[in-house]
């Protein structure tokens, strides 16, 4: 019931301290709410209304969810939302609360709205009384008409309740949480719900009524046996109890169990998808006898949207298990053990369901005590998304233990993803570590940046060039991806993690990554607990993708760990990838304790790099190693398509071209040439002291 138009009181300024004493008098309670901060204060006449101590409220209105029934509340909040959409300045509304002794109490409300100079509301203040008294035989009784009204009005439309909130349910115990909260099937009045699925031949219990009311022996019956879910599947036929009586004959079996429960009537639905019966509802009641035609009707009709809405769930989670399966067979079933190196890896699957992503994540144990570290993304969230990763993951593996540079392994897996005739792209980023060195190589195809943390537990964003994501790269000619190098030392942790970990609603990516960078620094040491705490705020989270997570930590290691292999390729006409390469050369020197040849090295380096630019028609391969034997020696290499030998020059008059084999000739321990299938190594090498 409400009522408009009518004038609101105003409060004192000193409210609530001295309250005011024509409310005092006419026993009514007052509050003033703020809607900017949600804030609702009430004085004590209102606490007294609403039967609540002021310890148990805390100037929020839902703390009075206790006091307000839920349809009572849902009506009201419905009233107060319309008067301060439509420009009311005023509004009344008469509802019902249930005191601490369970009795229900009418109570009236009145509130005026204050607004800005723009119309928004700002503030209501009102007054709220006891209206039980007020009301009359005959106004009860007229209330009482309308409600009935109101009734038949909502049980007629019960089934269109329940189907619009049953559309996003989307697992069977979603289906059954609808049913019975405030939303669902507690419109008609119903006590509790029974629910139970038909599977080979059997029912099985997946909803009980309230606490205390299971049989024992009934969490799995036959359709054959005496009990009224049975028999409804078996006929295919709705049964109404209308007394207890009936319920005590019908069937004997189960009514001795349920005789404390008060069960006054009962109403037994099929549950029928296609033809065929999926399972069976109980709507058990304890404050009606009997169910009229249109009761019946609508209860029909509520188990037919039910029985739909549960189909759909139950395909959705077994496509939803269809599909975890196949991305997980997907994954790696093992992440091998790596000397040197604590290595954890995480997958959170997101709240999409049977949406897949096509994250991943893999480790690749290589030669020489080097290790690959792949972290990706395929585009999309279904089974073929996680079927293009599968495919991804493999090549990319077998390219790296090819003993392909970084920069190739990401090109030919781009061409690879190009020629799978997918409209599929990929992000990705590929680390390849010399865990002796702690020399990392990183490339990145449009993925997100690595994060490295540091010893002290400072975090900072590792700045990848990258190249197009892989795919697109191949579409559109742009197979050239630069390579980054850095040097990981002891106790440092290179992150690797797809956007799932990073991306939030309402915020962009480098505030994402600040914020992830947050969560490094003030993780726990161990990078197992690092990887749980960081995929348990993703869980605390939610989000709809995936996250893929992988931790690589360099460990120290008690004796020397000698040797070590870096390599870059080097496209024609690509000055950036020859600073690259000298960058790369000048950080695995130093990584391997030989910086009083640094400078020298990086020279030889950079003239048997530009020599093979300037000389043949293709790209260079440059590899630096570190040797060990009687003397250790660090050797350069780089290899070209050209199979004609160098020839040594004298400089010309400006000593800029000419000079290449004469530096190696005069800088070098020792150098030579050697054929390499259609192409030619040029290498050199310099003899180093032993590190201390």
């Amino acid at each position: 019931m409400v009522d408009r138009g009518e004038s609101a009181l105003s409060l004192p300024d000193d409210w609530p301290a001295q309250p005011d004493p024509i409310l005092t008098l006419n026993r009514m309670g007052s509050f003033d709410w703020d809607l900017d901060t949600g804030l609702m204060r009430m004085d004590a006449l209102a606490h007294e209304i609403f039967d609540v101590l002021p310890e148990e409220y805390a100037d929020r209105p839902e703390n009075l969810a206790s006091r307000v029934p839920p349809d009572e509340g849902h009506r009201l909040d419905t009233h107060v939302s319309q008067s301060l959409k439509d420009g009311s300045e005023n509004y009344g509304a008469y509802f019902r609360i249930r005191r601490r002794d369970g009795t229900l109490r009418w109570t009236h409300t009145q509130g005026y709205i204050q607004r800005d100079a723009t119309g928004r509301p700002r503030r209501i203040i009102g007054i709220v009384r006891d209206a039980t008294r007020e009301l009359s035989e005959a106004q009860d009784r007229r209330e009482k008409a309308a409600l009935d009204i109101e009734a038949r009005r909502r049980q007629t439309n019960v089934v269109q309740i329940t189907t619009a909130a049953l559309a996003h349910a989307r697992t069977v115990q979603d289906v059954i949480d609808v049913l019975k909260n405030n939303q669902g099937v507690t419109h008609l009045g119903a006590t509790s719900l029974v629910m139970g699925l038909v599977e080979a031949g059997r029912i099985r219990l997946v909803a009980e009524g309230p606490k205390g009311s299971f049989v024992p022996g009934t969490l799995v019956t036959g359709i054959d046996e005496q009990y009224p879910m049975s028999e409804v599947v078996r006929t295919l036929t709705p049964r109404f109890i209308e007394s207890p009586e009936e319920f005590a004959r019908r069937y004997p079996l189960l009514w001795p169990h349920i005789t404390e429960l008060d069960i006054t009537s009962a109403a037994y639905l099929p549950l029928i998808a296609q033809a065929r019966p999926i399972g069976a509802m109980g709507l058990l009641y304890n404050d009606r006898r009997g169910f009229s035609a249109q009761d019946r009707n609508v209860l029909v009709a509520l188990g037919s949207s039910i029985a739909q809405s549960l189909q759909r769930a139950m395909f959705y989670e077994q496509e939803k298990d269809l599909a975890q399966g196949l991305q997980q067979a997907m994954l790696p079933r093992t992440i091998p053990r790596v000397p040197g190196a604590d290595v954890a890896v995480r997958y959170r699957s997101g709240s999409l369901g049977r949406e897949i992503g096509g994250d991943w994540y893999d480790v690749i144990p290589l030669p020489g005590g080097r290790v690959g570290a792949v972290i990706g993304d395929v585009q999309g969230h279904d089974t073929h998304a996680a079927a293009v990763m599968g495919q991804l993951r493999i090549v990319l593996r077998a390219y790296a233990a090819e003993g392909h540079t970084p920069a190739t392994v990401m090109a030919r897996a781009s061409l690879f993803l190009h020629e799978l005739d997918t409209d599929r792209f990929a992000t990705c980023l590929y680390a390849e570590a010399d865990l002796a060195t702690g020399v990392v190589q990183v490339v990145r195809a449009g993925h997100i940046d690595p994060l490295v943390r540091h010893t002290d537990g400072s975090c900072h964003r590792l700045a990848v060039a990258g190249g197009l994501p892989l795919g697109l790269s191949a579409e559109f000619g742009r197979l050239e991806y630069p390579v980054d190098t850095l040097e990981l030392d002891p106790g440092q942790t290179l992150l690797l993690c797809t956007d799932g970990l990073v991306e939030q609603p309402g915020i962009d990516l480098d505030d994402g990554m600040r914020t992830l960078r947050a969560l490094v620094a003030a993780g726990p040491d161990d990078v197992r607990d690092l990887a749980d705490r960081l995929i348990d705020v993703a869980e605390e989270r939610g989000g709809e993708d995936d996250v893929a997570l992988l931790l690589l930590r360099r460990v120290a290691k008690d004796a020397r760990r000698p040797g070590g292999r870096v390599q870059q390729h080097v496209g024609p006409g690509d000055p950036e990838a020859l600073t690259e390469a000298r960058h790369m050369v000048r950080a695995a020197v130093r990584a391997w304790g030989a910086r009083e040849r640094a400078d020298e090295i990086e020279l030889i380096a950079d003239e048997l790099i530009t020599n093979a630019l300037m000389h043949t028609e293709g790209a260079a391969v440059v590899t630096l190693r570190a040797l060990t034997g009687p003397d250790r020696r660090i050797r350069v290499e780089v290899e070209d398509a050209s199979s004609a030998l160098p020839r040594r020059r004298e400089a010309g008059e400006s000593g800029v071209s000419g000079r290449g084999l004469l530096l190696v000739d005069r800088l070098a321990d020792v150098w030579g040439v050697e054929a390499r299938g259609g192409g030619k190594c040029v290498w050199c090498e310099f003899l180093v002291p032993e590190r201390e």
